[in-house]
This record gives C-alpha cells, sequence and structure tokens, in this order.
C-alpha cells in the first residue's frame, strides 16, 4: 500500500513553493530562538543592568536567569497541554497553521519589549520590573511554544512517509541553521553599529540591543506569515480515521504508553543541553578566554558553513546509511570536539577545529532525534489508537526549552562564578576562573553527549524499516474496519 500521499496531487510549483515557505518559517523561528535562549542573557549580564551597582546588579542578573530557568522548566507541564489544543483545533486552513501565526505575532512583540527593558521600566523601579518582567516572559514563553510546536507537529500532516518526512525535517532544519547561527555572526556587530549610532560609543549597550530586538521581532512576524500562509495540511486516511485525540489527562496517558517516544526524548535532552551549555558560553570563550571577542563571529560562520553543506545532504546520505548510524557517527563527532576543547581552549586554531567538530554533526543528530520523533506518531497509534500529533512533536521543542533554561542558568552561573560581568576583561580571568568555565563548558557537556549515545543505543528500537511495517499495519487495520 501506498502511504505517501502528502504531495502527490499537488503541482510541482506549489510543492516547491510550500517547501520554500516552511524553510523559511524555520529560518525566522530559530534567530528569535536564539535570541531569547541565548543572546538575552547576554543582554542581561553586560547591558541590561549597566547603569547598577556591581553588587545589585548581580543579584538582579541572578534572580532574572533562576527565573527564567523556573519558568521553562514548568514547560515540561505547559508544552503537551499546549500540544493537545494544537491537536483539538478544527479550522478552516487546518490545525497547526493558525497557532503558527498567533504564536509568532504575539511573542515577537513581547521579545522587543524585553529587550527594552519594558520600555526603560527597569530604570523606574527595580523589584515591579522583577515582577513585570517574570510575568512578560512566561506568556512570551507560551506563544512561542505554540508557534514552535505547530511548525514541528505540522510534519506528520504534510506526509506519512519516512523519507518524505525526512525532507521536510531537512529544510526545517536547514533553515533553522541559517538562521540561529545567521544571529550569531551578526549579533556583535549589529548591536555595536546601533549602539554607536544612538550613543556614539563603541560598545554593545542598550541601544544597540533594542535595535537588533525590533529586527528579529519583524523578521519573525514575517517568517510565521510565511509558515502559516505558504503551507498546506493534508487529511491522509490515518488522520482522518484515528479516535477523538481527547482531552490533556488522555493527551499525558497516551505520551506515558509511547516508550519509544520516552527513549528518544531522554537521549536527545541530554544531547540538547550539553549543544546549548556549550554554544551559550561561546561569547565568554572568546572575551574571557582568547582574549579575542572581535574573532566571535568565527562561532557563527562556522555552523552556517557546516550546516549548508550537511543538512541538504541529509535525505540523500539516508537512503543509503540508515539514521541509527548517522546518530553514532555524530555523537563521536562532538566527543572529539570536547576532547580538543578541554586541551587547547586558548589556543585559536584549536577552537576553530574544535568548533567544526562540534558544528558538523549537529543536522545528523538532531534531524535523527526529529524523524525518529515523528515516526512515534504511528507508533502511539498503533498502540493506543489516537494519533496525538502536537501532542507527541510537542516533546521535542519542550525540551530545546529545557535546555535552553538550563543553558540561561548555566551562562548566568558562569558570568557570576567566573567575574565575567559587565566591564571585566581576559586580563582579570584567574586560573579558578578559567577552570570554573572549562567544567560547565566542556566537561560536564561531554559527559552529557556520553549518556545521550549510551541511552540511544540501548533503547531506541524504531527506524525506518520498523516504521515502514507500523504504517502497513496500521492502513491494513484501517482497511479491515472499513470492509466489516
Amino acid at each position: 500500500m501506498s502511504h505517501s500521499a502528502s504531495s502527490t496531487d499537488m503541482k510541482p510549483k506549489h510543492i516547491l513553493g510550500q517547501r520554500m515557505a516552511y524553510t523559511f518559517s524555520g529560518f525566522g523561528q530559530a534567530v528569535f530562538y536564539n535570541m531569547m535562549s541565548t543572546y538575552f542573557v547576554v543582554y542581561v549580564t553586560s547591558a541590561l543592568f549597566a547603569g547598577v551597582d556591581k553588587d545589585i546588579a548581580t543579584k538582579l542578573v541572578g534572580i532574572i536567569t533562576g527565573a527564567i530557568v523556573i519558568i521553562r522548566i514548568g514547560e515540561i507541564f505547559i508544552d503537551p497541554l499546549l500540544g493537545n489544543l494544537i491537536d483539538n483545533t478544527n479550522t478552516r486552513i487546518g490545525r497547526f497553521r493558525p497557532w503558527q501565526f498567533i504564536g509568532g505575532l504575539v511573542s515577537a512583540i513581547l521579545l522587543f519589549m524585553v529587550f527594552t527593558g519594558l520600555f526603560g521600566f527597569v530604570n523606574v523601579n527595580q523589584t515591579w520590573f522583577i515582577v513585570l518582567f517574570i510575568a512578560v516572559f512566561i506568556i512570551l514563553d507560551v506563544f512561542y511554544s505554540l508557534r514552535d510546536i505547530s511548525f514541528w507537529g505540522m510534519i506528520p500532516a504534510l506526509s506519512e512517509d519516512s523519507q518524505e518526512r525526512a525532507l521536510y525535517t531537512s529544510l526545517g532544519s536547514f533553515g533553522a541553521s541559517l538562521g540561529f547561527n545567521g544571529l550569531t555572526v551578526i549579533v556583535v556587530p549589529v548591536v555595536t553599529y546601533f549602539s554607536m549610532q544612538f550613543t556614539g560609543r563603541n560598545e554593545q549597550n542598550q541601544s544597540g540591543w533594542t535595535a537588533l530586538a525590533l529586527i528579529v521581532a519583524m523578521l519573525a512576524i514575517i517568517s510565521a506569515m510565511s509558515g502559516a500562509f505558504g503551507t498546506r495540511e493534508r487529511q491522509s486516511a490515518l488522520r482522518a480515521k484515528a479516535q477523538d485525540n481527547g482531552n490533556p489527562l488522555q493527551a499525558f496517558a497516551a505520551l506515558a504508553k509511547n516508550d519509544q517516544l520516552l527513549w528518544v526524548a531522554l537521549s536527545y535532552v541530554f544531547y540538547a543541553v550539553a549543544n546549548v551549555a556549550t554554544a551559550g558560553v561561546l561569547f565568554y570563550l572568546f572575551k574571557f578566554v582568547l582574549d579575542k571577542p572581535a574573532a566571535f563571529s568565527i562561532a557563527g560562520i562556522i555552523p552556517v558553513v557546516t550546516g549548508l553543506l550537511i543538512t541538504p545532504l541529509y535525505p540523500v546520505i539516508n537512503k543509503f546509511i540508515p539514521r541509527r548510524y548517522l546518530f553514532i557517527t555524530g555523537m563521536g563527532l562532538m566527543i572529539a570536539a570536547y576532547l580538543v576543547f578541554i586541551l587547547a581552549s586558548t589556543n585559536l586554531t584549536a577552537v576553530i577545529i574544535a568548533l567544526v567538530l562540534f558544528y558538523l554533526p549537529s543536522t545528523l543528530i538532531q534531524t535523527t532525534a526529529i524523524l525518529t520523533m515523528t515516526d512515534t506518531v504511528e507508533y502511539g497509534q498503533l498502540k493506543t489508537g489516537k494519533r496525538n500529533e502536537a501532542v507527541i512533536l510537542s516533546v521535542r521543542p519542550m525540551l530545546d526549552k529545557i535546555a535552553g533554561a538550563l543553558s540561561n542558568g548555566i551562562v548566568g552561573f558562569v558570568a557570576v562564578s567566573a567575574g565575567m560581568l559587565n566591564t571585566a576583561t581576559a586580563a582579570d580571568m584567574t586560573a579558578h576562573d578559567i577552570q570554573t568555565f572549562k567544567t560547565f563548558a566542556f566537561y560536564t557537556p561531554l559527559a552529557f553527549i556520553v549518556v545521550s549515545l549510551l541511552v540511544f543505543l540501548f533503547t531506541v528500537k524504531i527506524d525506518e524499516k520498523e516504521h515502514a511495517r507500523i504504517v502497513n499495519l496500521l492502513e491494513c487495520q484501517l482497511g479491515s474496519k472499513d470492509n466489516a
């Protein structure tokens, strides 16, 4: 039986347009995510409290970063509820597309607000600023989640075929790689340029960060519109004949019964925490360890180049090499990267080599994890009869946000513990400061990568062949019901 009905009745130009729209949506979404998860904490530690007494600023940085960690850990319970909301949405344009637009619009506006210090309120009353900031950030995170879950959750609605899903996952990841790492390339020069234009000072200050946030917010809105209005959800037999998605409690029960989803999720969260923890402190590596802050753009250029090389090739490579082996290869390269970081973090050439080894396998690892989670939609449907697309696909974004929250906490902790705040320079760093940095930037993430690999090797059983077998079983079961 054929189960790739996602594009057979669409004209080639419409298929191409949909793929381009999906890719651009992923681009803008990743720019937004990097701005929120990585550079917001850099902004908080370097510009938001620049005019405040150092001791007070240190306490405020701790409160802000701690609040972000708590909010995002709370998403363990919120994201599946949002996924259930999306799964039970029925509109003329589908269940995923409306939330991409609504989530993208609201979260973009709120992102701009937090990068203005709530329009300067931080300088009026710091206590009330903290209260209002927490409320705004919670709403921001919820609406971003709605966009993110609907973006990745749409993949099973576009196709049931593993190869076709691999293509859309690769396109989404390709756009995301360009967006996430592209921001890393431009963040320092753009913030510096606008800081100079508004204040006449060659630094990264409040004015520069606000200008960058406005650019990112506008891009986020345009790309959300691309995903919402440039794609088309397909209504396949497996989607149409699945049982009702149920209430939130039934959605949690469906997740609990999907053991393959849970194992992939456990493996992925260890990888994601390691990945964002290291990526989140690379700015500090260049500024305080290498004493070469102007060279930081290298940390963005390398993943852009590796993403351009690897991401479009993933569907082609996957035709000849099973996902499992791509994942193992990627993890091996990351382990090698951490060993180079640990042994030679004060040498720019060695750091560049380590960055290549660190970013080269990210597509192999992330795309494999996303595809494996996507294929557990049918695995769960076979076990429970319910097809929880958005709920299941909410797990991966949820894990990314938890990892991002921990990254925020790690960055804030490192900045405070290693004295990497405000006007500090590389000359102020002690051997103890450098060791504190390396412990949280390299040693701990390396241990997480090893655990992630072991979990995947010994627990994850679903692959391309197993998924095809499951789809065939489902189609036979549904066909039998129709004939009964």
